[in-house]
């Protein structure tokens, strides 16, 4: 399969990021940290809460060349962030997904930030969104307009909330194709009116398909 373990380290205990030895796939990179003076939770809610938290987290993941797709705040201070490769950027290594060496510099770098930014954590995880990556911006149904996509709405629509289709428009507003036997309807909707999106997993070991153009299926 074309996923990719998660990339997990601990703060240091010196404030300095260290090395330590290269994680392989489903291995695991730790450090003890100092205990500190208050819990994991509450010194990362107090750190979280700060203005431009987000945005120094943001840009220096996009500074690197990657996209911030998600990002978590789990029990006993763990912080999941999940990024994605650009299309056409050019990384050392070529792949179609995130490989565990994309995971490695983001965490690296994101140590030195949050180091530097005095952002509290126990502990820190980087991966890949996995097959099944969300859609949350616009940008992102731009980019995989042509492939398959579960939609939950907000609020039911005949009857249900959760439907799967094609998704062949991404502007003025999304539509989806969805087939019911041998029947087929086209979804129009909102952004506002998702509660979540996420693609269809693909285990073909082919890769992503190719999106389509906006307002065309793909052959």
């Amino acid at each position: 399969m074309n996923s990719t373990s998660p990339h997990r380290t601990r703060r240091p205990t010196s404030g300095k990021t260290g090395a330590g030895s290269k994680p392989g796939a489903g291995t695991a990179a730790r450090a003890s940290r100092a205990t500190p003076a208050v819990s994991p939770e509450a010194a990362f809610e107090r750190a979280a809460s700060s203005a431009g938290w987000m945005t120094v987290l943001e840009s220096t993941v996009q500074g690197l060349g990657y996209e911030l797709v998600d990002v978590e705040r789990l029990p006993r201070g763990l912080l999941r962030i999940s990024i994605d490769r650009l299309p056409g950027h050019v990384y050392p290594v070529e792949s179609e997904f995130v490989t565990v060496d994309d995971c490695e510099v983001v965490t690296r770098q994101l140590q030195l930030v949050f180091e530097v930014e005095n952002v509290d954590y126990e502990r820190l995880e980087v991966s890949s969104p996995g097959l099944d990556r969300p859609l949350r911006q616009p940008e992102h149904w731009e980019r995989f307009c042509g492939l398959e996509v579960d939609v939950t709405f907000k609020a039911p629509f005949q009857g249900r909330r959760k439907f799967r289709g094609l998704l062949v428009q991404a502007q003025p507003q999304p539509r989806l194709i969805v087939k019911e036997g041998k029947t087929e309807q086209a979804l129009d909707f909102a952004l506002e009116e998702v509660r979540e999106a996420r693609l269809v997993p693909v285990v073909d070991f082919k890769g992503r398909a190719k999106p389509a153009r906006n307002g065309e299926q793909q052959t």
